[in-house]
């Protein structure tokens, strides 16, 4: 192996004169053979580059011949002129050269075994190197399968799950729809008996006695309002269960949603190869940690949606078979309590009689005190406007000072005071607003004392015309039973 642009040269690569044609006596090169270069450090230099050998290849200058040089005549002599001072000159022995040589296949020698075991180190390594990549190329697309099985099973399970869910929730809702239904059904039923009440209520002196009609309306209306209660009752529960449901249905959805998205990454993750189209180099990404969960943990999420929404469906079914029930009970409770009613009142108008009481005085008593708390309500008020407008001078004027500046900001006796002024005047609004309110509602409750009176004072003279004619003749007509329970 050659190697040319070696920095070192050699010591002997001088210009020498060309070779003498006539080699010199045997016996001279016998006695140059113990003869040692000048130049000992030669032997221990390193190794040297093509250029020394060639420059070591030339000719040698011999060393001078003596005058009385033996075997050869004095016309056979080569002349020479030494060009080294003192006829001194470097010269190799032939032990030298084979050892250099020698020297020289031995480090070749062991350059090439050293190379060669490289080599093979080298093929070793980048045989271990592929062999690495391709396990682990195996074994990370081997998990992506395995979590693209994973996710299409709690797939299929959500989706099974969603259908269930949907078919139950309109089921529910049909239900829903029954219930409001019968809930508005039984808004004619009580609009009657209160409104039969409401008649009576209008009889005058003894009319106006606690019969068997009033305790049987007074069941009737109890128990319409019963049913009522009940049946807002369980729609406010089927409206719950609804949202619950719609809850339940969402998270599948919502989870659903995710499992696809997950199915569609890793899915395509799984399908990259070394020579897709779409691979790039991401620097960094391996130390950030994206993650929200692990294995365990994201499998019970699903599971947990699965649970929550079979949980969810079995509660719906158990709510639409009570409902049912419901439905049924209310509707044959309020038609017997209709036929009590009914009776009571065929009893009753046979027996009449007229009285008067004091209405009169009690309602204009009761216009008068209208009148004086309408007057008080209206003083009441205009504190309050007074006051207000006092609260707003004192908050202004706190406001403003607000923002003096820097060490301006001082609690003096004026920041004080225009503090206490605006609790107290607060305060004083409070007990005003107490006032008013109280006095509102004592006005609404004149109002509806005033109502029923004036009333009472028009229908009291024609009590048999109420209960013969407006009572019967509002509750000849009926919901039937299959209105009641929703059907239609």
């Amino acid at each position: 192996m050659e190697l040319y642009g070696y920095p070192i040269k050699a010591k002997f690569n001088q210009p020498q004169p060309s070779p003498p044609k006539v080699l010199p006596a045997t016996s001279t090169v016998a006695a140059n053979k113990n003869h040692i270069p000048s130049h000992p450090e030669s032997f221990s230099m390193p190794w040297m580059p093509n250029s020394y050998y060639k420059a070591a290849a030339l000719n040698p200058t011999l060393a001078p011949l003596t005058e009385n040089f033996p075997g050869l005549p004095p016309t056979k002599i080569v002349p020479f002129i030494s060009e080294r001072p003192n006829g001194v000159f470097t010269r190799h022995t032939l032990d030298d050269w084979h050892r250099s040589n020698m020297t020289n296949y031995k480090e070749s020698e062991t350059t090439r075994h050293n190379s060669e075991r490289l080599r093979a180190d080298l093929n070793r390594a980048i045989k271990d190197v592929y062999q690495q990549a391709k396990r682990t190329q195996g074994e990370s697309a081997r998990n992506l399968g395995e979590r693209v099985n994973d996710i299409e099973y709690w797939k299929s399970e959500l989706c099974i799950e969603l259908d269930a869910m949907i078919r139950e929730t309109n089921s529910l809702a049909d239900m829903q729809k029954r219930l409001e239904r019968a809930l508005a059904d039984t808004e004619g039923p009580f609009q009657v008996a209160h409104k039969c009440l409401l008649n009576r209520e209008k009889r005058m002196g003894i009319d106006l006695v606690n019969d068997d009609v009033e305790k049987q309306l007074l069941t009737e209306i109890k128990i319409i309002r019963s049913c009522r209660e009940r049946l807002q009752q369980c729609l406010d529960t089927v409206n719950a269960q609804l949202m619950c449901n719609k809850e339940a249905r969402q998270e599948l959805e919502k989870d659903l949603a995710d499992k696809q998205l997950g199915h569609h990454i890793d899915s395509k993750c799984y399908q990259l190869k070394n020579t897709s189209r779409d691979i790039h180099f991401f620097k960094g990404v391996e130390r950030i940690d994206a993650t929200v969960s692990v294995p365990e943990t994201w499998a019970r999420f699903t599971d947990n949606n699965i649970f929550r929404s079979q949980s969810a469906r079995a509660t719906s079914a158990k709510l639409r078979a009570s409902t049912e029930s419901l439905l049924m009970g209310t509707a044959d409770e309020m038609w017997r309590q209709f036929s009590k009613v009914n009776d009571a009142f065929t009893s009753r108008i046979t027996e009449t009689a007229n009285a008067k009481s004091k209405i009169q005085t009690h309602l204009a008593k009761t216009r008068q005190e209208i009148f004086q708390i309408e007057t008080k309500i209206q003083v009441i008020q205009k504190t309050i406007k007074d006051k207000e407008a006092q609260l707003k001078v004192a908050q202004t004027r706190l406001d403003e000072r607000t923002r003096r500046p820097n060490v301006e900001l001082c609690r003096d006796a004026a920041q004080i005071r225009l503090v206490q002024e605006v609790n107290e005047i607060n305060e004083t609004l409070r007990n005003l607003h107490q006032c008013l309110r109280a006095s509102e509602d004592m006005l609404q409750m004149l109002v509806r004392s005033k109502g029923v009176l004036e009333q009472d004072l028009v229908v009291k003279n024609n009590s048999l015309f109420i209960d013969q004619e407006r009572c019967m003749g509002m509750r000849k007509s009926y919901p039937s039973t299959v209105q009641i329970l929703g059907y239609v």
